[in-house]
């Protein structure tokens, strides 16, 4: 397998809005970015995600774009970039952007256009249908909620929105949109860019003739996924941005692609593809979803560990390459979600951390992460901002009569606010990311989770998280080796080794808030070992045959 930066290196992600605020206005931005950069430096990271800065109405956070080459005001100006990609490479580190290409925000340039009349030379970058009758052009959903498509009176025809109404769908179909967002790529490019994060990438390319997805009772829209995901003319696209872009600059890529499988995803990611490097797939964000993300069903560890499993055998023998992540700004805390974050935040959080950085493929940190941030229960759903959470719940209580105190309960299980709380710095007010009012609420638990404290004790999560990243990059196998899953049916352990030539090592994961007794299997032979890392103190030398864990220890050990 090539060896590669992109592959060795751990990513960090910044959602900029509430990472660190340098003006006191309540809103993060870059220059106080630039202000933490020394942070992450000692933490090891090596490559900066950033969620998108591009001029933008803020209608779902930057991820509706009205200008691709300009700064949000609110987040500084492009002198405040040019900064800070200085000081990124100053220190060893890279950039990489968020590329939103399916949509636009409604206020771009292209649309205030395009919405003029049905002849207008823009017309055609975007999805415009005449309704049946008073109806919609078909039956989708919106991903947001109620109908995909918005009606536009000055022309009386609808566009099409898979996300909010300010967010309509550009149409690839047309070689200028191509064209025009190529070279947008390569401007950024040319700026010095690393490379692209590529929001819901697998969404450009719809089904020809846009026709309705089956109905489903007692709604009156349907998710259409099976119409705008993956669909017929996806890999040409990615191989034309390949050819024209990507190919041309020693860069990163990932794409976010929602309903892939591990066989779908090879023809994205394989090396002989030419399309991406790596992908963000969503089977483990769906592990505890019945029907829809909103309704929550229980699993079990063998679920969470087929899945996981399946993309390392998927993915990994040099068929392509993956993403590991557990939290980013679209899901819940992880240590809430898959570890214990109360009585066991600590412990569970590393174990989780463990997990994320000993399989193949590029580890990715969300802000907070390395500090074991959870998730938070506003009291009213007024102190909420996310436009998804916001839909979700004046659809269920206000149109199907859902009791308010059950809907709050998703939302603090599932909500994208959870992560969106902002950065816990210090005990100060407002946590230390503002001396203003901040945009959203603190979590109130930063006084006793923040980075202060956890910088100064040896003992952290984040801490631990730099021995992690550290031990990962000091040892190979732990990047290239090749993946092989012990005591799959276990419900108490997650148990695997990884192999590179004659390298070897084992990771042993209890998921459980109890002791437990772990046996390796009889056909994993050694003749020494050496503990790597473990997030509990114990007797290194004892031997791994047989051993006792406590709650959600890890271990991780070198086979000789």
């Amino acid at each position: 397998m090539e060896r590669k930066w992109w592959k060795e290196g751990t990513v960090y992600q910044i959602y900029p809005r509430s990472f660190a605020d340098s003006n006191g206005d309540g809103i993060g931005d870059i220059p106080g970015i630039i202000t933490k950069l020394d942070y992450l430096k000692n933490l090891g990271i090596d490559i900066i995600w950033l969620s998108p800065v591009y001029k933008s109405p803020n209608d779902d956070n930057g991820y509706d774009i009205s200008d691709y080459q300009d700064i949000m005001d609110e987040f500084g100006t492009m002198a405040d970039w040019d900064n800070l990609l200085a000081e990124l490479h100053a220190r060893g580190m890279k950039l990489i952007m968020d590329l939103v290409v399916n949509h636009s925000s409604d206020e771009h340039r292209w649309f205030v256009e395009s919405r003029k009349s049905k002849d207008n030379p823009y017309r055609d970058y975007y999805i415009w249908r005449a309704g049946e009758g008073d109806r919609e052009p078909n039956n989708w959903e919106s991903i947001f909620s109620g109908s995909a498509w918005q009606h536009d009176e000055l022309t009386d025809e609808y566009f099409l929105h898979l996300f909010s109404k300010k967010q309509p769908d550009l149409n690839w179909e047309n070689p200028k949109v191509r064209d025009e967002i190529y070279n947008m790529m390569t401007w950024w490019l040319d700026k010095g860019v690393d490379g692209f994060r590529m929001d819901v990438i697998n969404m450009i390319s719809k089904v020809e003739g846009l026709p309705s997805a089956p109905a489903q009772e007692g709604r009156k829209y349907a998710g259409g996924g099976d119409y705008f995901m993956n669909g017929p003319r996806i890999h040409e696209y990615m191989r034309e941005m390949n050819e024209k872009v990507l190919s041309k600059y020693d860069i990163m890529t990932v794409g976010e692609t929602p309903g892939v499988t591990p066989e779908q995803a090879i023809d994205y990611v394989n090396e002989d593809r030419h399309e991406l490097h790596m992908l963000f797939q969503f089977e483990l964000m769906d592990v505890d979803s019945g029907h829809g993300k909103w309704d929550i069903i229980p699993y079990k560890l063998t679920d969470l560990k087929r899945i996981l499993s399946k993309w390392q055998y998927g993915l990994g023998h040099g068929k392509g390459w993956n993403s590991l992540y557990m939290n980013n700004h679209d899901q819940p805390r992880m240590v809430s979600r898959f570890g214990n974050d109360e009585t066991y935040r600590l412990q569970s959080a590393k174990m989780l951390g463990t997990l994320l950085h000993t399989q193949q493929g590029t580890p990715y940190v969300y802000q907070g992460e390395e500090l074991g941030m959870t998730n938070v229960k506003f009291d009213s759903i007024d102190q909420y901002k996310d436009i998804e959470t916001l839909n979700m719940y004046h659809e269920k209580v206000h149109e199907q009569g859902v009791d308010p105190a059950h809907v709050m309960l998703t939302i603090y299980i599932k909500g994208r606010d959870n992560a969106r709380t902002p950065m816990q710095w210090d005990d100060s007010a407002n946590a230390g990311f503002t001396t203003g009012t901040p945009w959203i609420e603190v979590n109130p638990n930063y006084t006793e989770i923040n980075a202060k404290q956890a910088v100064s004790d040896p003992n952290s999560i984040y801490n631990y998280y730099k021995r992690l990243i550290r031990t990962r990059k000091d040892n190979l196998v732990l990047v290239y080796g090749e993946f092989d899953e012990l005591l799959a049916d276990s419900e108490t352990f997650y148990a695997y080794t990884r192999t590179l030539d004659n390298e070897r090592a084992l990771v042993v994961l209890n998921f459980t808030a109890q002791d437990q007794t772990f046996t390796l299997p009889s056909e994993i032979t050694y003749t020494g070992f050496e503990l790597l890392i473990s997030n509990y103190d114990l007797d290194a030398t004892q031997d791994i045959r047989t051993f006792t864990t406590r709650p959600y220890e890890a271990r991780v050990y070198r086979l000789v």
